[in-house]
């Protein structure tokens, strides 16, 4: 027996979509179409330069970061990074702690002028938090994409804050899939 129907699953996921919020690191709120069109001229600054987009994520996050990185590689010719290489992950786990796993690569692969884009639904991953601080010091253009509760730490960290209001990871990742998609879309390189 269904819980809820389809019809209203889809109500409920747009009312918590037409609730984006984006907010910039000095607190200034914008639409979302002019936050969109921040990330785009963003984006757009980052592939001119040559420079590189790491995408960074726990659990499901991790897979959307993985997807996006290789559909931005493949569909909007930017240079993308994920830090997936198990080795890597376990070394680093291992002998520092989980909570370094994203900002030790960055610390020796990042440069001045690189975007990362930081997912936590939660947006209190200690990995998270510390890898957007070590590309804050490096000089990166941070975009955050958090949930629940809007006063999460994630969402004050970065250049570009998104913020779904969803209490739960379902909406929460379905809604950043969305938004990620949204921006791949954005940068999308048509052949002529």
């Amino acid at each position: 027996m269904l819980l809820i129907s389809w019809k209203k699953e889809i109500e409920k996921l747009s009312r918590i979509l037409y609730q984006l919020s984006f907010l910039g690191y000095d607190g200034v709120e914008y639409s979302p179409d002019e936050g969109f069109k921040i990330w785009q001229e963003l984006t757009i600054d980052v592939r001119e330069k040559k420079r590189s987009i790491y995408l960074i994520g726990n659990g499901a996050s991790a897979s959307m970061a993985s997807h996006f990185a290789a559909d931005l590689t493949k569909n909007a010719r930017l240079h993308t990074e994920v830090f997936t290489d198990l080795s890597l992950i376990t070394a680093i786990s291992n002998d520092i702690g989980y909570e370094w796993v994203f900002s030790e690569p960055l610390r020796s692969r990042a440069e001045k002028g690189d975007m990362l884009v930081a997912i936590s639904s939660s947006g209190k991953s200690k990995n998270i938090l510390r890898a957007v601080k070590v590309a804050r010091k490096i000089g990166l253009k941070v975009i955050t994409l958090s949930a629940m509760s809007p006063q999460n730490p994630l969402r004050s960290t970065g250049h570009l804050n998104i913020y779904i209001p969803s209490e739960t990871y379902g909406y929460a990742e379905s809604s950043h899939s969305a938004i990620l998609h949204y921006w791949m879309d954005m940068m999308e390189l048509k052949e002529s």
